[in-house]
């Protein structure tokens, strides 16, 4: 029993270590350009790579040419979730001062991406012969998308913040579960949805030529994804920095409307 409350002390710690708005503000402002100019010329690069200059697929013609904004736009909307899966995780367990702040961050950029899954549907007209089709993969992945919605409405649905962020980290969690159906679901159910093209089992089923192209996207799409999560948090605390300051200067104490109403205190 001791062992295991030491192992959960010194993860906390661990953790909290990195929570002290101060100090994430100073790190958010030196990884935040080199975040997002190689998200640009990335995605740029590999946008324009994949469109113009790879090969077009022998079955499926030009039309092939979707994946270099779906597969980054999927594989982002449930790492996305996974992030925000593990800030609910922190705030459960280890009451992390930023991890309720970076979970109502994070929830709208995961629905954008999330959103962009709807270039599938350009994919799916010439190939099924329809938009849209109730396969397991795509179901799942709507569900996904709920989810989010779900997430950003219930952590602004209380009077009382922290029974936001506490209502919405149970469902972030609860919502995980549609992580791995997500993934599996071609491989556990007959669906129209193509398998997966790569896997950190086997050799990719695709040309190089259309690799390539793909994982410089994919890149520049997850550093896209950082560099916004990472600006909109670094204003996040700015914004609760400053309204704490307002309300010190009226004589009374700062309302704590947001989970980094209470990390003031804490910075260096």
């Amino acid at each position: 029993m001791n062992a295991t409350q030491s192992l959960a002390a010194r993860t906390g710690g661990f953790f909290h270590r990195y929570a002290n708005p101060g100090r994430f503000l100073r790190l958010g402002a030196r990884l935040q350009p080199w975040l997002t100019w190689p998200a640009l010329a990335l995605s740029i690069t590999g946008i324009v790579w994949g469109l113009f200059f790879s090969p077009a697929d022998w079955q499926q013609g030009d039309s092939v040419r979707i994946m270099y904004v779906h597969v980054p736009a999927a594989w982002l909307a449930s790492s996305g979730y996974m992030a925000l899966a593990v800030c609910s995780l922190l705030s459960l367990v280890w009451r992390h001062p930023l991890a309720d702040l970076a979970a109502v961050e994070i929830g709208p950029v995961g629905a954008a991406y999330r959103r962009l899954l709807a270039t599938g549907s350009l994919w799916g007209k010439p190939m099924w012969g329809t938009w849209w089709v109730w396969d397991a993969r795509l179901t799942s992945v709507l569900v996904l998308f709920f989810l989010y919605l779900g997430h950003i409405a219930l952590i602004r649905a209380f009077d009382e913040p922290q029974r936001g962020y506490r209502a919405a980290a149970i469902l972030g969690l609860a919502g995980a579960v549609d992580l791995p159906i997500i993934k599996f679901s071609v491989q556990w159910w007959n669906t129209l949805h193509q398998p997966d093209s790569i896997t950190l089992t086997g050799a990719p089923t695709m040309s190089t030529a259309m690799l390539w192209p793909l994982l410089v996207c994919t890149i520049g799409f997850t550093l896209g994804f950082a560099a916004i999560v990472v600006a909109r948090l670094r204003a996040a605390i700015m914004e609760s920095r400053v309204r704490t300051a307002l309300a010190a200067r009226r004589g009374r104490p700062a309302a704590r409307e947001d989970a980094g109403a209470g990390l003031d205190g804490a910075v260096a």
